[in-house]
């Protein structure tokens, strides 16, 4: 189905929706978890850890198995999700932005909040982690009107919680209530939402938790059969209800898309499902697959599970899709999915990167993981270099368990080429490269 169809039936469902709901631009809801595991979901197979809520909104919505961040740590991730483009390109793929770094994203990057404006009133709640020094910062300098959160993550010294709006200075509060944080990201964005309900708004909830150290909330604290991980987790998922009833009672919710992700995978907590390896893993799924959820009654099918591949590249150009808006004059890496979310249709790639620092580590297709790196102790391992092609059935075997290369060398030659041209397109473009161990 062509783009322009897509939203001609977007808006007749809107219409359908409610009055004004064809006119006006949808209200749309990134919140963002911090090292959450693909597994640690009810919807996904948690045994452990309650999500009645979160589970509710995948009833009610579209969720995704075969959903990718673009990168396996922090900082470069948050980069692709914000600029729909692999982080090699905006200079973030190296590693996470420590305190006592001063580079961050580039004011030149069009982000999804300057692709919103200015029609719409945007914030960003919570972690911020792409730069802490000017001009990177603060992120209002990146089409935010409002910032209110912390510049990286909570176990980072010095930490501050800041708050301000573009044009005008941050206040800085030097002591944080950790247990209490995600608990005020949703009041905060529960008071945007409020301030902004005649008005389109974008709002990125970017969470710190369930990311160490874990901390939970007095009220939740002890009640997971997860310890504390899961009484983070528990939490957040009854933060997630109470924004949704907000949403229902300001009459908002036939007009807003809300997407629950995670910035990559877990870390010494948490769960990847049937995935191998953990966040930081060089190529393996278990650091890079995480939950989706697309949650938009009226205008997304209820219900719908999709096992088409896809990255959190892709969210830039599906929200600005279905928000009426064109896509900006950039080089990008992410692609549409409204048509996989909202009609079924095949995954718009063929090919999805996946990048250790600036290294290209594997390539996934709809069925197979072509995997070029890995770590062992110590060693950043070049495995096709030393032991051969490795290829994994996904579909078959999610555990990326079994090399079968010598069963099919006709998709190890077909996956080879393309992994060496992405190579060859993509590594010259970045700038902090080290050569393995």
């Amino acid at each position: 189905m062509r783009r322009r169809e897509v939203l001609m039936g977007l808006a007749a469902t809107g219409a359908a929706g409610g009055a004004g709901a064809a006119t006006r631009p949808l209200n749309v809801i990134v919140v963002l978890t911090d090292d959450l595991g693909w597994g640690d979901l009810g919807s996904y197979g948690s045994k452990l850890i309650r999500t009645p809520n979160l589970d509710r909104m995948a009833r009610q919505g579209v969720r995704m198995t075969d959903f990718y961040a673009s990168a396996n740590i922090c900082t470069p991730s948050r980069a692709g999700l914000l600029t729909g483009r692999y982080p090699i390109r905006s200079g973030l793929a190296h590693e996470v932005i420590q305190p006592p770094d001063t580079h961050g994203l580039k004011t030149s990057e069009t982000t999804l909040a300057k692709a919103l404006k200015p029609d719409y009133a945007t914030a960003l709640i919570g972690k911020w982690h792409l730069g802490h020094a000017a001009p990177s910062w603060p992120p209002t300098n990146h089409g935010f009107d409002l910032f209110s959160g912390l510049p990286y993550s909570h176990d980072m010294k010095p930490l501050a919680y800041y708050e301000g709006e573009a044009g005008g200075d941050l206040a800085k509060e030097d002591e944080v209530d950790l247990p209490r944080l995600t608990e005020r990201f949703f009041a905060r964005s529960r008071r945007f939402i409020e301030d902004n309900r005649d008005r389109p708004f974008f709002l990125l909830l970017a969470l710190t938790a369930p990311h160490l150290e874990l901390l939970p909330h007095p009220d939740h604290k002890g009640r997971s059969r997860a310890a504390a991980y899961g009484d983070v987790v528990e939490e957040v998922d009854a933060e997630m209800g109470r924004l949704l009833e907000h949403l229902k009672t300001l009459s908002l919710d036939r007009q807003t898309l809300v997407i629950f992700t995670s910035d990559n995978g877990p870390w010494f907590e948490g769960s990847a499902g049937p995935m191998r390896d953990r966040k930081g893993g060089a190529s393996w799924d278990g650091g890079y697959r995480v939950p989706f959820v697309a949650w938009a009654p009226g205008r997304l099918p209820a219900g719908r599970v999709i096992r088409e591949i896809a990255m959190n590249i892709d969210i830039l150009p599906t929200v600005l899709a279905m928000a009426g808006r064109p896509l900006p004059p950039v080089e990008l890496d992410g692609r549409d999915l409204t048509p996989t979310l909202t009609q079924g249709a095949a995954s718009p790639h063929d090919t999805l990167l996946m990048f250790n620092n600036e290294q290209l580590a594997a390539i996934r297709t709809d069925r197979w993981k072509y995997v070029v790196r890995s770590y062992y102790r110590r060693l950043d391992l070049p495995w096709t270099d030393r032991y051969g092609p490795m290829l994994f059935d996904v579909r078959a075997d999610p555990a990326e368990a079994y090399n079968l290369a010598s069963l099919h060398p006709d998709v190890v030659a077909d996956l080879k080429g393309r992994f060496d041209r992405a190579k060859a397109a993509f590594e010259p473009l970045g700038t902090r490269y080290k050569p393995p161990a």
